[in-house]
């Protein structure tokens, strides 16, 4: 089944009054091109991540953010009551001993005192704490997964379409074929016929004609877009790797044969037809380039 390239996840896990969210974007691209947002404490676990990401996307413009929420309570700077106390203890000695008036708000100003109001986090990540993020990421990423089969199906309906277009614009050639092949036929002798007294042989002529109308023959090419219809509904269907590179491969090919008939179809309205072919696969290279 074809994925698509463009995604999204998002998910959000707890651990003691951290709050984890966990998002994930992709787009089209060649190959992986992976940008991540760590939050400093999971840093360390980056690789990790990254190597995760990779086994389970395998391409696309991948971004990748990590992040925590804190309840404020847990957010409020506190205060060194022990270092407070021994401020208090050392401005009233200097008051007593010097006679300098005690300050009006002296609790201001020992709030203001050199790290009286500190905050020292050093969090240090644990395996339980890991444990929950990872299954969160795995969460994200599986919503991102499921949002690329959606993604993909309604892009497997529209090659559906397409080549079914391109499938019934090719039988559409068929009438035109031995009409192209009379019409050739009649303007060499109409030409000749205005030429006086010229003699030729009529054998010759014959094999003249038969060399030429096989220059213009495309059943050849008929034959191998058939082929290359064919091989590229069953690539679809393919489980594994790389089938977005595959149909973008196949649709070079069904190019080819489109430009060869083209080139020799010596028609007006086989021509037409052609164009319109033409017009079908450019929409199915244009969409296969999201495909995964």
């Amino acid at each position: 089944m074809i994925q698509s390239m463009t995604g999204y996840g998002k998910a959000v896990v707890t651990y003691g009054d951290k709050k984890i969210n966990i998002e994930v974007k992709s787009l089209n691209s060649k190959a992986l091109d992976l940008s991540t947002r760590i939050c400093p404490l999971y840093r360390e676990k980056e690789i990790e991540i990254r190597q995760t990401i990779a086994q389970k996307l395998e391409r696309g413009k991948v971004d990748f953010a990590l992040w925590t929420e804190k309840n404020a309570a847990s957010e409020a700077t506190p205060i060194n009551k022990e270092l407070m106390k021994a401020y208090y203890k050392q401005v009233i000695d200097v008051v007593n001993s010097t006679g300098i008036p005690q300050p009006e708000d002296i609790f201001a100003t020992l709030l203001r005192m050199p790290d009286v109001m500190s905050k020292i986090d050093i969090e240090e990540l644990s395996d339980e704490e890991w444990d929950i993020v990872r299954l969160g990421v795995d969460k994200a990423l599986t919503q991102l997964i499921e949002f690329r089969l959606q993604e993909g199906a309604a892009l497997q309906k529209k090659f559906e379409e397409k080549i079914d277009n391109i499938q019934a614009l090719l039988q559409a050639i068929e009438p035109y074929e031995k009409i192209r092949v009379e019409k050739i036929r009649q303007r060499i002798i109409d030409g000749l016929s205005t030429i006086p007294e010229v003699d030729y042989d009529k054998n010759r002529l014959e094999q003249e004609l038969i060399y030429y109308i096989e220059k213009l023959d495309i059943s050849e090419e008929k034959q191998r877009l058939t082929n290359h219809l064919k091989y590229f509904r069953e690539t679809m269907y393919e489980d594994g790797r790389g089938v977005g590179k595959k149909l973008g491969f196949i649709a070079q090919e069904m190019g080819r044969e489109i430009n060869t008939t083209g080139s020799k179809s010596n028609h007006a309205e086989m021509q037409n037809i052609v164009v319109k072919m033409k017009d079908e696969l450019e929409q199915i290279k244009e969409q296969v380039l999201n495909a995964l």
